[in-house]
This record gives C-alpha cells, structure tokens and sequence, in this order.
C-alpha cells in the first residue's frame, strides 16, 4: 500500500513547515528547502528531524 494522495497534500517538513515530496521509489519524503529527506518505513512516513537524513547521503531505508 503505497503512501495516499491525500495524506501527501497535508504533510509538511516538521522543521521549516514546507511543502514535501515523495521521492521516485516512495521510501522517502524530501525536503527541497531544508534539504533532507525523511524516511517512509512500512507506508509510515517517520516526520521526526531527528530521523531526517541530508539529501546527499540519503541510500534509501531498504
């Protein structure tokens, strides 16, 4: 079950409150301003700063 339309259109980025966007494979969701991508386990998006991971080293949760 991937991650729905709906739940993607009011998700923010926890740090700055801007708009996301689900990466091409859907483990992750990326921040372009902050520049992060946070981790989706099990179709759960994992929204915590503490877990987001810089965009350059972002290899995927799987």
């Amino acid at each position: 079950m991937a991650l729905k339309k709906e739940l993607i259109e009011i998700l923010a980025c926890p740090q700055c409150k801007g708009g996301i966007k689900v990466l091409p494979d859907g483990d992750g969701l990326a921040c372009a301003k902050c520049r992060v991508v946070y981790p989706v386990r099990d179709d759960i998006p994992i929204m915590l700063v503490e877990q987001a991971v810089p965009e350059q080293e972002w290899t995927g949760s799987k």
